[in-house]
C-alpha cells in the first residue's frame, strides 16, 4: 500500500519539476531580448554625437577681406625653411615677370630656377628672396622673413609691403591674368548677399 501511495506521489511531483525548469530556462532568453532595446538606445547618442563631430565648411573669404586680413598677419620670422608639396603648389600659382603697379611703381617677380619654391621679387630700391607661406585667407602670400617683407597675391591684384618698415612698397599690381579678371569682375559684378532680401516673393525685378 505504502509503494502504491509513493509511486502516486511521484507522478504527481514530476509534472511540477518540468514546469519549473521550463520556466527557468526562459529567464535568461527574456532578460536577452530586453537587453536589445536598451543597447540599441545607447548606441544612438555615439551615432548623434559622430555627426556633430564632423567638421564643418569654412565660410568663404571675400577678396577685398583676404586683403585686410593678409595685410596685418605678421611676418614667420623663422629662417630654417623647408618647403611642403603644399607649398609647391603654391607656388606654381604664382604670377611672374614685370608687373605694373598704380602711381607708375613696378614689381619685378623671378622664379629661382634652382630652387624650386623660392623667388627674388624687387622694386625701386628694395629687392626680396621670398617663399610661400601658409596663408590665413587662402591668398597667396610669399614672405621675405630676414627683411620682413611680403608679397599678396589675390585674383584680381597683388601688393608689395614691408611690416618690419611699416611700408606698403606697392600696390594695386596686375599680372595679365589678373587684369582680365578684374575686367571680368567689372562686367559681370558679384551679387551682393543682400540682393533682393527685401523684394517681395513672386516678384519680379524691374
Amino acid at each position: 500500500m505504502k509503494t502504491t501511495v509513493l509511486i502516486a506521489a511521484l507522478a504527481l511531483a514530476l509534472p511540477f519539476a518540468a514546469s519549473a525548469q521550463t520556466t527557468e530556462k526562459a529567464k535568461p532568453a527574456a532578460k536577452s531580448t530586453a537587453a536589445k532595446p536598451a543597447q540599441k538606445a545607447a548606441a544612438k547618442p555615439a551615432t548623434k554625437t559622430a555627426a556633430n563631430a564632423a567638421p564643418k565648411k569654412k565660410p568663404q573669404v571675400t577678396r577685398r577681406a583676404a586683403k585686410a586680413v593678409e595685410e596685418v598677419t605678421p611676418i614667420d620670422t623663422s629662417t630654417d625653411i623647408a618647403l611642403s608639396e603644399a607649398d609647391l603648389a603654391v607656388a606654381q600659382r604664382v604670377q611672374t615677370g614685370k608687373i605694373q603697379c598704380e602711381l607708375g611703381a613696378d614689381v619685378t617677380v623671378t622664379a629661382d630656377e634652382k630652387k624650386p619654391g623660392f623667388f627674388t621679387v624687387s622694386t625701386k630700391g628694395a629687392r626680396y628672396r621670398m617663399h610661400p607661406v601658409e596663408s590665413r585667407t587662402g591668398a597667396i602670400r610669399l614672405e621675405d622673413p630676414r627683411a620682413g617683407a611680403m608679397w599678396l597675391q589675390i585674383a584680381n591684384k597683388s601688393m608689395l609691403m614691408n611690416q618690419k618698415e611699416g611700408l606698403r612698397l606697392a600696390d594695386e599690381c596686375m599680372a595679365p591674368a589678373q587684369m582680365a579678371f578684374a575686367e571680368e569682375m567689372k562686367k559681370n559684378p558679384p551679387k551682393s548677399l543682400f540682393e533682393g532680401a527685401d523684394q517681395p516673393a513672386g516678384v519680379a525685378k524691374k
